[in-house]
């Protein structure tokens, strides 16, 4: 019997139990891709990332995720974040370095840590450049099968962008309508397959007591995921698409998403062009033991 070690992570939280969990499996070399997908599937979370030796030159760690449904997972996102919380929070790193490098499919990257007053580490990654692939007047096909009048969709174009992963940005008009999506799985991965995307980034802009430049939901029925608490990999596209088109103030973009999952989640995102980083926090909330 093999004793493989893993951890609990919560990204994007600020607290206990609220953001977007996350297995994670350190030295993960001795497993099989087989082996990978069989324990996200144990694990039955939206993503499970295994630390493993990194084969690009220059990068410090690899990283492999996969969702439970088997599929494997490309881009700095939460499945990122969380691996870098625990790498930080369990003494891995050495203190006196702040830039670490991260290898992420055939894409190597830069990652900062940043040390807090509480000892809680906030983490910034850099994602891939940002592609804004293509719009679509499909709004209507869009809006039916999140189960919401066409009358709720914002006045602007639905649009695929990329900063790692190809995602839909679908603007409503009030957090309200937001918060009423009820989407059907099967039509909507449907309706993504025909324009490209992965997943379906549903927001809002309007402002709230918060201060947040949007307020957000994440659906991605192509990868067996029914709703997603915090999603990087779309928190940069949709960052971007706001900064492109004057939607958010310069400097970093705040973007809540999870409220309606009970699991509050905080992003940040600074696009200065075509460099996007992610920034968030979190903490590590268990420990334990797979027994293969």
């Amino acid at each position: 019997m093999v004793e493989l070690r893993f951890s609990w992570v919560d990204v994007f939280a600020e607290t206990p139990l609220t953001g977007n969990p996350l297995a994670l499996v350190p030295g993960a070399d001795g497993l099989s891709e087989r082996e990978m997908r069989a324990i996200a599937r144990e694990f039955n979370q939206s993503e499970t990332t295994f630390l493993v030796t990194p084969t690009a030159s220059g990068a410090d760690y690899r990283l492999r995720s996969f969702t439970a449904a088997g599929v494997e997972v490309l881009g700095a996102g939460h499945n990122a974040m969380g691996a870098w919380i625990w790498l930080a929070a369990t003494g891995e790193l050495p203190r006196d370095r702040e830039e670490f490098t991260q290898q992420i499919g055939d894409d190597v990257l830069p990652v900062w840590i940043t040390r807090t007053e509480r000892e809680r580490s906030r983490i910034t990654m850099r994602q891939a450049a940002p592609r804004f692939v293509h719009s679509t007047t499909e709004h209507a096909d869009f809006a039916e099968a999140l189960g919401l009048p066409a009358a709720a969709l914002a006045d602007r174009p639905a649009e695929v962008v990329w900063t790692g992963a190809e995602h839909l940005m679908l603007g409503f008009r009030t957090r309200a309508d937001v918060d009423a999506a009820n989407p059907e799985p099967a039509r909507l991965r449907a309706l993504l397959a025909g324009v490209g995307a992965e997943g379906c980034y549903v927001y809002s802009t309007e402002s709230g007591a918060d201060g947040a430049d949007a307020y957000t939901r994440f659906f991605n029925p192509t990868v067996g995921i029914v709703e997603d608490p915090a999603t990087g990999t779309a928190a940069g596209p949709l960052a971007a698409l706001l900064a492109r088109d004057g939607r958010a103030p310069a400097g970093s973009i705040r973007i809540l998403q999870g409220h309606a999952m009970g699991r509050p989640s905080v992003l940040e995102v600074a696009v200065d062009g075509d460099l996007v980083d992610l920034s968030g926090t979190g903490l590590v909330v268990a420990d334990g033991v797979l027994r293969l």
